[in-house]
């Protein structure tokens, strides 16, 4: 009877198990078959054209952006805020400027400015610590891919006319530099041979001066051709300079006369600009012949008793004549920075304008896309000298002897309606504070997808910052580390 029950209980364990394995066997083959067509369309997605991808692509972003790839530079300094960590310099950076591809259209360029650096005041003045002082400013090439994710294809570092990389050191005076002295990561200064003592007296054997870079740039705008080749403008001159597509240069533009390297100048009164708030915004006409830069913040034009303005330049140059035009644009709240432009037209570009403010601290924080009209505004080059207007060619048009600041600083935007000055006309396209609570600091980079979407991207600083001087790591809120990140807004271009 035992027997007879233990071989029936055997019998149902038997067909249990069949179950069980034969239900094991369908899973397992139905997990693997899964598997299998996830990786085939992934590699299906592949092989789609680039504006097949993109549009996979916009459907797939996330509301909260997509980050860049990034590695890690630096991760031995002592965080300050954070005693007994350390902090990572990151190589991100790609956040200062951005441009479409001319040909993929799912393809994206980005710039990285003159390398991780924190405001800092040592022994020797005013000036910046530079953890990483042989960083090569670059160009990324970045791929937004079918899932919705940012791939970096390439980097292509920035170098002199023989070849020989940039570095993102300050210039000497004579080619744009306003005397900012260079400093270690660890408060040293930054000299010229390292294993000397510092010595400025240029008659003595033992000349040891700041090392200084008359190549170095701190980018902040970026035009990518159709030919493949580069123009960057920078916030030390501020210098223009073309390279090719390897990344070397091969043109130069600035306000500088005796600077043989140059094709063609910018107007001289640009040499007066704001310390770290140069040309910050670089774009180029549909036609590809003329470059349109816009200055961050008011010039020191004359010096810096205007600084706490809204009036900021427009620069254009025919590439085919050097000719130039200038152009005001009135900024909505004194001291904001005018960090990007790019060109829908040879008259209609897009502006981002926007303050310093975290929004998590500062709920009035204004991240903004304005579109402007080239052709609303004076031409202030076109100003002949009279009675009242005299071209100077130092310090640009004046008012009755007076700079276009100093005439805003006395009288406001109405002493230039008064001598029938007007600035370019603005239309709000995005408020990114109020369309995806930017919690970033900085806007800097703008993709004109097509006419109802726009790409934005933000300056991480490498995810470094700093406080009194002292070095840690950049966080935005919940201690997130900030990161270079690509939103995808809609917009109606359209309509304006």
């Amino acid at each position: 009877m035992f027997s007879k029950r233990l071989i029936s209980l055997s019998l149902v364990l038997f067909l249990v198990l069949a179950v069980v394995f034969a239900t094991t066997q369908k899973i397992g083959a139905w997990w693997i078959s899964d598997k299998k067509e996830e990786q085939k369309l992934v590699d299906d997605n592949t092989h789609k054209s680039p504006k097949e991808q993109l549009a996979l692509a916009l459907d797939s972003i996330s509301a909260w952006g997509s980050p860049l790839p990034y590695t890690v530079l630096r991760s031995d300094l002592m965080d300050s805020q954070n005693p007994g960590q350390n902090f990572e310099i990151r190589n991100g950076g790609f956040g200062s400027a951005m441009a479409a591809h001319p040909l993929v259209a799912n393809q994206f360029y980005a710039l990285t400015d003159r390398g991780p650096n924190a405001k800092f005041t040592g022994a020797y003045g005013k000036g910046k610590k530079f953890p990483t002082p042989d960083y090569v400013p670059r160009i990324g090439l970045f791929e937004l891919r079918a899932d919705g994710t940012v791939k970096l294809v390439k980097t292509i570092l920035l170098r002199r006319p023989d070849g020989r990389p940039i570095s993102g050191l300050p210039n000497q005076s004579d080619f744009g530099g306003t005397g900012e002295t260079p400093y270690h990561g660890d408060g040293s200064p930054l000299l010229k041979d390292g294993s000397k003592l510092f010595n400025n007296n240029s008659d003595s054997p033992g000349y040891n001066p700041f090392k200084l870079d008359n190549y170095g740039l701190d980018g902040e705008g970026l035009v990518a051709l159709s030919d493949g080749t580069f123009w960057v403008s920078d916030e030390y001159g501020p210098h223009i300079v073309h390279f090719d597509q390897s990344g070397k240069e091969i043109g130069r533009i600035n306000p500088f006369k005796n600077d043989q390297r140059d094709i063609y100048n910018l107007p001289q009164e640009f040499a007066n600009r704001r310390p770290n708030r140069g040309m910050e915004g670089l774009a180029i006409t549909p036609d590809e012949k003329t470059l349109v830069g816009i200055m961050q913040s008011t010039m020191y034009n004359p010096n810096s008793k205007v600084k706490n303005l809204d009036v900021v330049r427009i620069v254009t140059i025919n590439l085919e004549n050097g000719k130039l035009a200038q152009y005001l644009y009135r900024q909505e709240k004194t001291q904001n920075a005018n960090s990007e432009i790019t060109a829908l037209s040879n008259n209609s570009f897009l502006v981002i304008e926007r303050d310093g403010a975290f929004y998590n601290q500062n709920p009035q924080a204004m991240k903004r896309v304005y579109q402007i009209d080239l052709s609303t505004g004076t031409n202030l080059e076109k100003i002949k000298n009279d009675n009242k207007f005299n071209q100077d060619k130092k310090l640009g048009l004046l008012i009755h002897g007076k700079t276009i600041e100093q005439t805003v600083l006395d009288g406001g935007w109405q002493a230039l309606a008064a001598v029938n000055i007007t600035p370019v006309s603005k239309k709000i396209i995005v408020d990114m504070v109020d369309k995806v609570g930017y919690p970033h600091d900085k806007m800097e980079g703008l993709w004109v997808i097509n006419n109802h979407t726009l790409g934005i991207l933000n300056d991480d600083d490498f995810a470094l910052w700093s406080t009194k001087g002292k070095m840690h790591q950049k966080y935005l809120k919940d201690n997130m580390i900030d990161r270079n990140t690509l939103y995808i807004v809609d917009v109606d271009l359209n309509s304006n």
